[in-house]
């Protein structure tokens, strides 16, 4: 299996970004910045999480689900899409 070559550079550059966040955030608790300014960034971060948490789930349901699906395999990609949405629920 693979990740699609779109997806990986979307999501290794999206990655590189929250790096950077991070170090700042991690730099504005060490200064001490107001804690508004503070809970705003790390939002910010979990939101982008959230944007390469879709973009690997598109991979996954693009080439792995597909495949599964294509090969017998169709109760695995159900309780993996299954597993998936119970996860996004908590």
């Amino acid at each position: 299996m693979y990740m699609r070559q779109d997806i990986k550079t979307k999501a290794i550059r999206r990655l590189k970004i929250v790096e950077g966040q991070i170090r700042g955030l991690q730099k504005m608790v060490e200064d001490e910045k107001y804690c508004i300014d503070i809970i705003t960034q790390a939002s910010a971060i979990k939101e982008a999480l959230t944007g390469i948490e879709g973009l690997v789930l598109e991979n996954h349901l693009s080439t792995h689900v597909v495949h599964q699906m294509k090969h017998g395999s169709e109760k695995k990609a159900v309780d993996e899409i299954l597993k998936v949405y119970k996860l996004k629920r908590k």
